[in-house]
């Protein structure tokens, strides 16, 4: 039997252990790095999920910008390059650290419901779920990223905006060669895109089928919008021309936006969540996040056992444990904080994640029928992530998304624009799953101009030795994803091997252990059976990790992409 350890931040000067965290919060940075640490990075970097957005980041750098200017270039380009995974027509995080100040924040662009959004409104007269959250129009949320274009640039950046987007519209305009995980995606949702003529018209041949490997694909009408944007800012975007196309488009289709909806869209500014972790500061993403408090709270109730003085079966066990109940508190308190309260500093205190340490035991499984759960009311896979350094040591890490494969496939006529279907990413009745399995709420439930929760983790980890900008794509996998990479990079793994490390994952419900082959040996596999753990072997795997890591003694600077993916790293 392990007996948990004392936790390291039991209080500080003698205040009760909640005020410890919130003094952490506030810490400056470098509370927990060397003070002898170089100023700046050697090198910039960029890790994308495709090279042609890599290289997009990469000559915005060479340009004169600083990271927040190539993290527009990478975002715009890869809503080019990589349409299944995110695009104008949806939204995300931008976590930012600033080095010549210290100063970090969250961009907030997430999709934000339509103003005539009801709560019940993916419910038959029967009380139960329909498909409209995630087919066509009406499952479209108001989308934040071109907002997030320019409110990037001209707070954060250096160049203009309309320097920055160059590189994607000219691989709109000139097209790009098609490649395989796309050609596969295209693939997997031709009947959806073929009931788009736009979509159709861009991405599926005459026939009606996926283009061959290495065929060229335009989209000159993105082109034309995002050429809107870099002329007019996110004017070009939310009102005139574009904005008319959207919305006729989207009412077209049975959905339910407005004009007014797009003009009123807004880019928030938030506070990241800062914790502590074996010495290491980790800087991540807050509400309407939920990743952020579910790897703080994880971190915290792993940081009082010892996982290195068990083999490794057990150590995997506690990680689980861990995520169990960080996941159970996702479902339970977490949403859109410009609408509900939540109890973030007790998610985040070290006490909660005491009494969260006590239930856990170091030979068996517990339930989540056991934990409390959610109760009835009475009568996040396929998204993007990249990460960005320059020289100067400014950082961005960035998780943007349309929800599933290409959205909802719907494309309004003449705008290049596919539409998220986001709204399933609200709870849409209380206790009952979205696509990825996750349950939530009445704190996740519709309401109009309302941002759903999201499982996207950008975040920051800075040592005495180094720092590591990490995230990743995954839907409901992406916490456990940053969990386990966060884990890597404290116990010194590099970039490379941190982004192929074969993933295990547990979300609450349903109550099973689900792993990517190799992630667990067949001894790890019998002992976890025999401690009770429903283990289900992925047949696919899971996220598309990008990484950058600096070493503040040597200088050297790593950027890896995920080799599940066709990313890629470049350091310059």
């Amino acid at each position: 039997m392990i007996s948990p350890r004392p936790p390291r931040l039991a209080g500080i000067a003698g205040l009760p252990s909640i005020f410890a965290i919130i003094l952490i919060a506030c810490a400056p940075l470098g509370a927990f790095a060397d003070s002898a640490r170089p100023a700046a990075a050697h090198k910039g970097a960029v890790a994308s999920a495709y090279p042609l957005a890599s290289q997009a980041g990469q000559e915005i750098l060479k340009e004169g910008g600083n990271a927040f200017d190539a993290a527009v270039a990478v975002a715009a380009a890869l809503a080019v390059v990589e349409p299944s995974s995110s695009g104008l027509g949806g939204g995300g995080f931008f976590l930012l650290h600033r080095q010549s100040d210290g100063f970090e924040t969250m961009l907030d662009a997430r999709e934000k419901a339509p103003g005539a959004a009801t709560r019940d409104m993916y419910l038959d007269k029967a009380g139960n779920p329909t498909r409209g959250s995630t087919d066509g129009p009406l499952s479209a949320a108001i989308p934040g990223e071109p907002a997030a274009f320019e409110y990037l640039a001209r707070k954060y950046g250096k160049l203009p905006l309309k320097q920055s987007l160059q590189p994607a519209i000219r691989l709109a305009r000139e097209g790009f060669p098609l490649y395989l995980r796309l050609q596969f995606g295209i693939k997997a949702k031709r009947d959806i895109l073929a009931r788009s003529p736009d979509a159709a018209k861009a991405f599926l041949t005459a026939d009606g089928n996926a283009p061959e490997i290495g065929a060229i694909i335009k989209q000159p009408e993105l082109a034309n919008t995002l050429e809107a944007i870099a002329n007019q800012g996110a004017k070009g975007f939310y009102e005139g021309r574009v904005a008319e196309n959207l919305v006729s488009g989207v009412r077209a289709g049975g959905g339910i936006w407005t004009l007014e909806d797009l003009k009123n869209y807004r880019v928030v500014e938030r506070k990241p969540l800062v914790g502590e972790y074996h010495g290491a500061r980790i800087v991540t993403a807050p509400p309407p996040s939920s990743g952020g408090i579910a790897v703080l709270d994880s971190l915290n109730i792993l940081d009082g056992f010892d996982l290195h003085d068990v083999d490794s079966a057990t150590r995997k066990h506690l990680v689980i444990e861990a995520m169990r109940r960080a996941y159970r508190d996702r479902a339970i308190f977490l949403g859109d904080p410009d609408f509900i309260k939540m109890p973030l500093q007790q998610l985040m205190s070290v006490d909660y994640a005491a009494g969260q340490r006590s239930s856990i035991r170091a030979d068996k499984a517990m339930p989540s029928d056991l934990l409390p759960g959610i109760e009835s009311e009475p009568k996040g896979m396929n998204t993007t992530h990249f990460s960005v350094l320059d020289a100067a040591g400014n950082r961005a890490a960035v998780t943007i998304t349309v929800n599933l494969f290409f959205g909802n496939g719907y494309m309004p006529a003449g705008t290049g624009v596919l539409l998220n279907n986001e709204m399933d990413d609200f709870s849409i009745k209380p206790g009952t799953p979205n696509v990825f399995g996750l349950i939530g709420n009445t704190a996740n439930s519709i309401a109009p101009n309302k941002r759903s929760l999201s499982s996207m983790s950008p975040t920051f980890v800075e040592t005495s030795k180094g720092m590591m900008v990490i995230g990743s794509p995954g839907g409901s996998t992406i916490i456990s994803q940053v969990l386990l990479g966060v884990l890597n990079y404290v116990d010194g793994m590099s970039a490379a091997d941190i982004v192929k490390y074969p993933h295990y994952h547990h979300q609450y419900q349903p109550d099973e252990v689900g792993y990517e082959q190799g992630a667990l040996s067949d001894s790890e596999i019998a002992k976890l059976q025999s401690m009770g753990h429903k283990l289900r072997l992925s047949n696919r795997q899971w996220g598309n990790m990008q990484v950058i890591t600096w070493d503040f003694a040597s200088g050297k600077v790593e950027a890896a992409s995920d080799p599940r993916g066709e990313g890629e790293g470049l350091v310059y």
